[in-house]
């Protein structure tokens, strides 16, 4: 019972693993068929395809006494319900916590917001744009003389989506230790900030908000995108005082007292980035690839899309296989003994109506 990204995305990772995921639509159909990219001739676009592979489909009017029933007995033999409308919206429904645990105690319930389910900005609207803004994503992000920028893809909506499917299973695991299920609350702005790593105890503690530096790291210099004599741009770190170590060499300062540490090289950031800045722009992109990965320094070209899938490491691994004539990127890990696999991609609208009310339910397959 989710639209858009997270509560899809956590349902879609659960699927790509084995789990039989029912995709419960409105009867107008979720906008995600209608948003982003589409096939030639095709209602249906790409996004759709990808955030609900994997599952059945069918469309319920849960204002309608017959459509309930049907939703009912679907929850009643489940494992888990994955929903993300705004606090408050289930229970008017009438599929509250409290009654779906009364009828199958061992349901575990994610239930995916912007900002939980409690508190003075739960019943607010909450997309991810929200979250990236209040969390000091924005803030930091972009040229120190530019604007705060927002992510130009649904960031916070893919980490909460991965932060959905991983309570599940460990909420899943204390259920069959217990036998019982329980309410998982999970929202936009709290897995946006587990992005930010120590952030929250520098401000708490010393009062710092970091500065937006563009590429750059206050603790990792240089780190950042270069600008190659042919105009390609590669990516840069040097995270590793082992690897600072080889790129202050390489670009001929590697006995310079200023840059010996990360202390150092943090205060003398500008001198630093100026001095790999020349260096590689004198070059070819060609030439400092390979001058870094000889040195066993980190490098990396900046790709586009396109230029990602012809490369051939993601070629030879398969990281984008095509299904169903769609090309998509795999789950989101390989394990040895239990792989996920696609097995189709998003299907057309109430695809799966007439078996999943018709069917017996519970399926044999549980978790």
């Amino acid at each position: 019972m989710a639209t858009v990204f997270a509560g899809p995305g956590a349902a879609r990772h659960l699927a790509d693993f084995g789990a039989d995921v029912i995709k419960v639509e409105a009867p107008g159909g979720d906008g995600v068929r209608r948003m982003g990219w589409f096939p030639p001739d095709d209602p249906d676009s790409y996004t759709w395809k990808l955030l609900n592979r994997n599952k059945r489909c069918i469309s319920l009017d849960l204002k309608a006494d017959a459509d309930i029933a049907v939703m009912h007995r679907i929850v009643d033999g489940a494992d888990v319900l994955v929903e993300n409308l705004r606090p408050g919206a289930l229970e008017r429904l009438g599929f509250g916590p409290a009654v779906l645990h009364e009828r199958n105690p061992r349901l575990v319930l994610l239930r995916i917001s912007g900002f939980g389910q409690a508190g003075p900005y739960a019943s607010k609207a909450g997309f991810a744009t929200m979250a990236e803004a209040m969390s000091g994503f924005a803030a930091m992000n972009g040229e120190p003389d530019g604007a705060p920028l927002l992510p130009p893809i649904a960031l916070t909506d893919e980490v909460a989506a991965l932060a959905g499917a991983f309570a599940v299973m460990v909420a899943l695991r204390h259920r069959d230790a217990t036998g019982l299920g329980q309410v998982i609350d999970v929202n936009l702005l709290e897995s946006m900030l587990q992005m930010m790593s120590a952030l929250p105890s520098a401000a708490h503690h010393l009062g710092y908000d970091q500065p937006r530096l563009g590429s750059g790291i206050p603790y990792t210099v240089p780190r950042g995108t270069f600008q190659c004599s042919d105009g390609k741009w590669v990516a840069v770190s040097t995270s590793a005082e082992s690897v600072a170590a080889r790129v202050l060499e390489l670009v001929g300062v590697g006995d310079d007292a200023r840059f010996t540490s990360f202390a150092g090289r943090s205060q003398h950031r500008d001198e630093l980035n100026a001095i790999v800045t020349a260096w590689i722009a004198q070059r070819t992109s060609g030439e400092v690839i390979e001058a870094f990965e000889a040195a066993n320094a980190a490098i990396a070209p900046v790709y586009s899309m396109t230029e990602l899938l012809r490369d051939p490491h993601v070629v030879e691994r398969d990281i984008v296989p095509v299904v169903d004539g769609v090309a998509q990127q795999r789950a989101v890990a390989r394990l040895s003994a239990s792989p996920a696999d696609i097995r189709h991609v998003g299907k057309r609208f109430n695809a799966d109506n007439d078996t999943i009310r018709q069917s017996p339910w519970p399926p044999k397959f549980r978790f």
